[in-house]
């Protein structure tokens, strides 16, 4: 199951800050259920979308070595409700990161308007704690980022392509 909530990413700087895009669909099952009569994006997943996109921004920073997940949303403030037709620009910044987890500041934008911003704090899953092995199947993360566009517009803090990394 393909659950994403962001389209594809337009910039990605390791270490630093990425930013992406979710375009708002009529046709997405999630529209019609939320709010009957009024079709809009719900804010969960808009958190989502922008959880997704600092998720990789972290995940990255650690060389996909640990399995990130979003742990806490610590604020989370909507000023427009992202309806149809809408194109949300997500843009994300990397904060704290420590041994346990890391902190990611984010932003969507709607025509050039701010219209949600959130702060997230993702942890790190041990070994044998809920999930054993990997969070994806094989083959799997790097088929989504290629999706997304990532290989791309990722690069280094030097600004060098990221490699392929061979553990995705």
């Amino acid at each position: 199951m393909r659950w994403f909530w962001v389209d594809r990413f337009t910039e990605f700087v390791s270490g630093s800050h990425a930013s992406g895009i979710k375009n708002v669909a009529l046709d997405e099952e999630v529209l019609d259920g939320y709010s009957i009569g009024y079709p809009v994006l719900p804010p969960t997943l808009i958190i989502e979308g922008l959880a997704q996109v600092g998720g990789i921004l972290v995940h990255e920073h650690f060389q996909f070595t640990k399995r990130v997940v979003l742990a806490k949303v610590a604020s989370a403030k909507y000023h427009a409700p992202a309806k149809p037709g809408d194109t949300l620009n997500y843009h994300v910044e990397l904060g704290r990161t420590q041994e346990l987890g890391a902190v990611v500041s984010g932003t969507s934008h709607c025509n050039g308007e701010l219209q949600a911003e959130v702060d997230l704090m993702f942890a790190f899953l041990e070994e044998g704690h809920l999930v054993d092995g990997s969070l994806f199947h094989p083959g799997d993360l790097r088929a989504m980022l290629r999706l997304m566009n990532f290989f791309h517009v990722a690069v280094t803090a030097d600004g060098k392509p990221i490699p392929y990394y061979k553990n995705l």
